[in-house]
């Protein structure tokens, strides 16, 4: 059943971008924790992983207050652009 929900299964991680409201990244990523206790979030080049970055330090003081602690694992993964495979950082984020 998760696989089909965005942000959760390996094949569809929450897409980060440079332009993405880091608040707005906190907020998806505690709905996620909540419900699921588990993320993904992708972002390719560094001004998106830097709202990524700043999306999940945020949701660390939204999920604080309900006793969850956020464990991020950084990592690479690869993915199919007009211009061939690009690189991307997929963040998988969870509860400790």
């Amino acid at each position: 059943m998760t696989e089909s929900i965005v942000g959760v299964s390996e094949d569809h991680p929450l897409r980060v971008s440079a332009g993405s409201n880091p608040q707005a990244v906190a907020s998806a990523i505690a709905h996620a924790i909540y419900e699921h206790k588990l993320v993904r979030l992708r972002a390719v080049g560094a001004g998106s992983v830097n709202q990524a970055v700043k999306g999940i330090a945020i949701a660390r003081g939204y999920v604080a207050p309900r006793g969850y602690d956020l464990v991020c694992k950084p990592g690479f993964t690869s993915i199919e652009s007009r211009d061939g495979e690009i690189s991307a950082i997929l963040f998988v984020i969870t509860v400790s």
